[in-house]
């Protein structure tokens, strides 16, 4: 283990000149004692470390001098070749350059890293998807990569979820796109709203409900992005607070027992921890009624209808009407013989 550390830590000096003794720890995830502890022991196996003092202080190696520790083991090959998505490659439009730079790396590979690295591939696939969703590439979804690596302003015409089954409203910003992320088969950008001071001015949209997408008007140069920033520590930091903002509808329902044990197979995991929270001690008859955040009304009918007669919606009035014709379908269907039209369906056709 502390050999596998102490390559880390030579193979951080030399791509990252000058990091110091706090930046070394927190990488390593060690103290700042074990880093002068580590930094002696490289000396001593015979690797040029030196330490220097001040401002620009910092660890370094000896001018000129490389280690020898950039060759690739197998295990180490196994798990570069799992680090891509092949479906988020292709979603972006680098599935090209990936492939090329996969065989570049091939070729760099000796014969026995090279078979370990072509075994892992053919051992594990990463499907990122969820089940039961077809998979639908966002139309302005390479565009907008091309934005996020070039650093490059746009102006975002935004189709935002209306309230309590309202239509989307349609929102226009100038953002700046910092990165990409893929939730489930969905796609996210997380971008900063210049001027803006709320929540620092960061804002996070489902790439799909972009409608249109442009450069930013009146600027010509990269934006400066913040070098403190890091993708995957703001998305776990935020990706919770910004599922909740998605749940702009709350339903009552009351369940059975059975329908509250299948609430987390057919809601989020967000809106399953709110209602839960809310629920009511069980009735005389064992039913619990709760609150259920929703992200609009048509989503909860979709949601609640695979629950059946395990969720009775009370409100709002709009939803239990929908539910009150949609319960009265069913009835006259199943009520009727076999391949017989129901009298909604006569009406229908009539």
């Amino acid at each position: 283990m502390r050999a596998a550390r102490l390559i880390r830590m030579a193979l951080l000096i030399q791509s990252n000149p000058g990091l110091t003794a706090a930046a070394l720890a927190r990488e390593l995830e060690i103290s700042e004692r074990t880093v002068i502890r580590d930094a002696q022991a490289l000396q001593e196996a015979g690797v040029p470390v030196r330490s220097e003092r001040g401002r620009v202080g910092g660890y370094f190696l000896a001018a000129g001098y490389r280690t020898r520790l950039t060759t690739l083991h197998a295990s180490e090959a196994e798990t570069l070749f799992l680090s891509g998505l092949p479906s988020a490659l292709r979603d972006l439009g680098l599935s090209d350059a990936a492939e090329t730079a996969r065989l570049k790396l091939t070729a760099t590979l000796l014969p026995s890293v090279r078979q370990a690295a072509e075994s892992s591939v053919r051992r594990f696939h990463l499907d990122a998807p969820a089940w039961f969703r077809e998979p639908a590439t966002p139309q302005l979804l390479p565009e907008l990569a091309r934005a996020v690596w070039a650093d490059r302003a746009v102006q975002l015409s935004y189709a935002r979820p209306g309230r309590d089954g309202a239509p989307p409203a349609a929102v226009a910003r100038v953002v700046e796109p910092y990165g990409l992320v893929l939730k489930a088969g969905t796609w996210y950008v997380v971008a900063r709203v210049p001027g803006e001071d709320r929540d620092d001015g960061w804002r996070t949209y489902r790439v799909d409900r972009i409608t249109a997408l442009g450069p930013a008007p009146d600027v010509q140069e990269p934006f400066v992005r913040d070098p403190s920033f890091d993708l995957a520590a703001h998305w776990e930091a935020h990706s919770a607070a910004f599922a909740r903002t998605l749940l702009r509808t709350t339903v009552t329902v009351r369940l059975t027992g059975r329908g509250l044990d299948r609430l987390p197979a057919v809601v989020d995991g967000a809106a399953v921890a709110d209602a839960l929270a809310s629920a009511s001690a069980p009735d005389s008859a064992g039913l619990v009624t709760v609150d259920l955040p929703a992200e609009s009304e048509d989503v909860a009918f979709d949601q609640l209808a695979r629950l059946g007669a395990d969720a009775e919606v009370l409100a709002p009035a709009r939803l239990r009407a929908r539910f009150r014709v949609h319960a009265a379908a069913l009835a006259a269907l199943y009520q009727a013989a076999p391949g017989t039209a129901s009298p909604e369906e006569d009406e229908d056709q009539r």
